[in-house]
């Protein structure tokens, strides 16, 4: 069975060294949605919330999110990312607003925490914006969708 490697042998929380790692080009892709109405969803086209550009404002607020996912969670490690994109996907339902982050780095650890914290913070930016008019808005199934790493002598 696998150990978690945020506990110590005491039990106790601890940052996991990853000093002796070697430098590797890595990439995480998480996606997630927001459930909403159709007529939240036609606001948000028309750019009539009240509160400004929904999705520009959530796209830069994911980014923004993962540069700073060291600061939100307290084992995560802080990383410069070299890279993070936030993208948005409207279905033909018209019921959701699927949400799709991916983050790059080249360091001894991967970056999954950035993009599914990037996914996490834009939906609930989406919901903030457009709370006034939607209360059953249901933010749901945020999860990781990949993660690789590459030696950087490969590329």
């Amino acid at each position: 069975m696998k150990r978690l490697t945020h506990i110590d042998a005491d039990g106790q929380a601890r940052m996991v060294d990853v000093s002796g790692k070697a430098v590797q080009l890595r990439e995480a892709v998480a996606r997630g949605e927001i459930r909403l109405q159709k007529q939240t969803l036609r606001l948000i086209e028309s750019q009539a919330i009240a509160k400004g550009n929904v999705l520009a404002t959530a796209r830069v607020a994911g980014i923004q999110a993962a540069k700073k996912c060291g600061e939100l969670i307290p084992l995560c490690h802080p990383l410069p990312i070299t890279h993070c994109e936030v993208a948005f996907e409207i279905p033909k339902s018209r019921d959701r607003i699927a949400i799709r982050a991916s983050a790059r780095i080249a360091a001894q650890t991967g970056v999954e925490m950035e993009a599914l914290t990037a996914v996490s913070i834009a939906a609930l930016t989406i919901y903030d914006m457009c709370k006034a008019v939607d209360k059953k808005m249901r933010v749901t199934d945020i999860t990781l969708v990949s993660k690789t790493k590459s030696d950087l002598k490969s590329r």
